[in-house]
């Protein structure tokens, strides 16, 4: 559906996941710039209405700008389909897929391209003993924005003490020291590189409150490497079968080189926030935040 016809554009956000805040932050910029785009917007905060509240509003299309579980694991892109309702970025099985690490590790490997050691384990087994030799990560194999990320060093007295609210399942994997990079997709293009320097560990506090980190864009890298991550980031999209906006997550242990470039996830709802990497690489070429939801808006359809 092209934006000629289309005109009423629905925008969910909020949602119930860990990253409910982001996402309400998210949704209110990009409704934002759609009005000034001229389209007729209407906010919808997703709970278990949002059937009959989308049948309400009856919008010619539906941006996505939920994150975490639920709006970003298949779950309401499956909704929209039900509904025949033309929805941006990716769709069912490529969402489900990215937001699961260790399935898209899996797709990662395939197709060749560079992860670090890592395997599945209970939180319990987790706190009760390492599960690899330090230095190690801990996270959640199935959340987003490093909700829920505990480092354990060489130096630790013991495993990670996970909070009681961790899930029942985790990913272990080999910590990489180094940078924090990250390349947007854009369709079938690569938005660039950006270094992210925070203080300590690229946190959801570091990511989404401003000053938590500082963004170098376009990245001061080694021309292998830059062209590594936009190469890389551009077959994880294609592999993953992902649409509209992703952004694939590096850690690069420049002592190594090239060879220390390490995939750690792909995005498939990248932040839009005023802090957010995606628009940010979006402007460098470019691409106002307001072309950016309007090409978004246009690349939307059904069964993705």
């Amino acid at each position: 559906m092209s934006s000629r016809t289309a005109n009423r554009i629905a925008v969910l956000m909020g949602g119930y996941s860990a990253e409910r805040a982001v996402s309400l932050s998210s949704g209110a910029e990009c409704a934002a710039a759609l009005r000034g785009e001229g389209y007729d917007v209407v906010e919808i905060d997703a709970g278990e209405d949002l059937p009959a509240r989308l049948a309400a509003a009856k919008p010619d299309i539906v941006f996505n700008a939920l994150h975490g579980r639920w709006g970003e694991d298949g779950c309401v892109q499956g909704l929209l389909e039900w509904l025949k309702l033309p929805y941006t970025h990716s769709g069912v099985l490529s969402s489900a897929l990215a937001m699961d690490k260790a399935r898209t590790k899996a797709v990662y490997r395939r197709v060749g391209l560079p992860v670090v050691e890592d395997l599945l384990t209970s939180a319990s087994a987790a706190r009760a003993a390492h599960p690899m030799q330090p230095p190690y990560v801990v996270k959640p194999y199935n959340e987003g924005s490093s909700v829920g990320v505990y480092i354990v060093h060489v130096s630790a007295n013991g495993p990670a003490q996970l909070p009681d609210d961790m899930p029942d399942t985790v990913m272990v994997e080999a910590f990489v020291p180094g940078r924090e990079l990250t390349t947007t997709v854009m369709g079938d293009r690569a938005l660039g590189v950006t270094d992210i320097i925070a203080e300590g560990w690229y946190d959801y506090h570091a990511k989404y409150t401003v000053g938590g980190s500082r963004h170098v864009v376009p990245a001061d890298l080694p021309a292998d490497v830059y062209a590594a991550c936009e190469d890389y980031a551009l077959r994880a999209h294609v592999a993953l079968g992902c649409r509209g906006l992703s952004r694939t997550d590096f850690r690069w242990d420049e002592t190594r080189g090239l060879e220390g470039l390490f995939l750690l996830e792909t995005n498939t709802q990248p932040g839009m926030t005023p802090t957010s990497l995606a628009p940010e690489q979006a402007a460098v070429q470019g691409i106002s935040f307001g072309a950016l939801c309007r090409w978004l808006v246009e690349d939307a359809s059904c069964f993705r």
